[in-house]
C-alpha cells in the first residue's frame, strides 16, 4: 500500500518572472487556488496524506498556505462567511504536510533524493508541483492501482502529437494491457526520429525505494543536473518499469501561455463563473474576428 508523496517544488520558476521573484511558482493562482494545493488535493483523493514538500529559498509561503491562520480566521467568522471559513480550515488539515529544503538546485533527481529519510523503505507517489491533472479517477489512484498489480516502479504518461515528442521525456515498451506497457527504454527530449513512441512522462511517478541508490550512481546530465530519467534508466536495467497511460487531462503550468489556458479552462468549470465568462469569451472572439476582416479588406489590393 502507498502511503507517502512527494512534491518537488524547489525550482526558481524563471519563466514566470518578475511575477515569481518574491513567491514560488506553485502558489501561483488558477482563479483563487493555488497550483499546489490542486496537487496535494489529488494525494488526498488518492488517500495520501503523508506529504514531503521539496522546497527551496523564497518557498516559505507554501509552509504559510497550509499552515493554520488564526487572525484571519477570526476575522472571516466576524463576517459571518462560513463556506469560506470551512475552505480556509479544509486547507490547514486536509494532510499531513511536511518540508525540507533542496538547498542547492541540482535537478529533479536530487530533490527526490532528499525524501530518502522520510521515505526509508516504502513506495512512493512523486507529483511535480507544477502540474495539475484533471480526472474521474485521481491519476495518482490511477498509478496505485498499476502498482497494487504489478509491483513494479511506475510511470504515468500521455499520448502527445509527434511533432511535440522532442520537447518530453518518452518511453518505449511492450503492451501488458491496453494502458499499460512494460518499459524497454526511456529516452529525455529525442528528436522524432529516434523516439520509440510519443508517449510522453506526465509528471507522476511511483518509485520504489531503489530510485535513492539509482540516483546515487547518476552522473549529472544535461543542465550539469541529476535527472530522474537518468536514474530510472540505470533502475531499468536492474528491475521492471512499467508505464501506465493515464485518463485524464494534464495541465503542465511550465510556461505562461500554459498557465492561461489552465486558467481560462478552469473558469469555464466553475459554476459561478462559466456563464459570464463564456459570454466574455464570445464576445472577445467576435470582436478579433471583425478585427481581423476589416484588416483584410484594408490590405486587399
Amino acid at each position: 500500500m502507498i502511503k507517502k508523496a512527494v512534491i518537488p517544488a524547489a525550482g526558481l520558476g524563471t519563466r514566470f518572472l518578475p511575477a515569481t521573484k518574491a513567491q514560488p511558482k506553485e502558489m501561483l493562482p488558477i482563479i483563487d487556488t493555488p497550483i499546489i494545493q490542486y496537487v496535494v488535493q489529488e494525494c488526498v483523493d488518492s488517500g495520501i496524506e503523508d506529504i514531503l514538500i521539496i522546497s527551496g529559498k523564497g518557498k516559505r509561503s507554501i509552509e504559510d498556505h497550509f499552515d493554520r491562520n488564526f487572525e484571519l480566521e477570526s476575522r472571516i467568522q466576524e463576517k459571518e462567511d462560513e463556506a469560506l471559513y470551512t475552505q480556509l480550515r479544509h486547507i490547514e488539515s486536509m494532510a499531513n504536510i511536511h518540508f525540507i529544503r533542496q538547498k542547492e538546485l541540482n535537478g529533479l533527481g536530487d530533490a527526490i533524493y532528499h525524501a530518502r529519510f522520510h521515505c526509508e523503505r516504502e513506495p512512493f507517489v512523486v507529483l511535480l508541483g507544477d502540474t495539475i491533472i484533471d480526472s474521474v479517477i485521481p491519476v495518482t489512484q490511477q498509478l496505485i492501482d498499476s502498482y497494487e498489480q504489478y509491483q513494479q516502479t511506475v510511470i504515468a504518461v500521455e499520448t502527445v502529437p509527434w511533432e511535440k515528442v522532442p520537447r518530453y521525456g518518452i518511453v518505449g515498451g511492450n503492451n501488458l494491457s491496453d494502458r499499460v506497457l512494460q518499459l524497454t527504454e526511456l529516452i529525455e527530449k529525442p528528436d522524432r526520429k529516434h523516439a520509440p513512441s510519443n508517449l510522453a512522462i506526465a509528471g507522476r511517478y511511483i518509485l520504489t525505494p531503489e530510485i535513492f541508490s539509482a540516483l546515487e550512481k547518476t552522473p549529472r546530465g544535461k543542465g550539469n543536473e541529476i535527472q530522474l530519467t537518468d536514474a530510472l534508466r540505470i533502475l531499468l536495467k536492474k528491475e521492471g518499469i512499467i508505464a501506465t497511460i493515464i485518463e485524464g487531462k494534464r495541465y503542465d503550468n511550465g510556461n505562461k501561455m500554459d498557465f492561461l489556458k489552465t486558467t481560462v479552462e478552469f473558469a469555464l468549470k466553475r459554476k459561478e463563473f462559466a456563464g459570464d465568462f463564456e459570454k466574455f469569451l464570445r464576445e472577445t472572439i467576435d470582436i478579433l474576428d471583425k478585427q481581423t476582416a476589416s484588416s483584410r479588406k484594408r490590405n486587399s489590393p
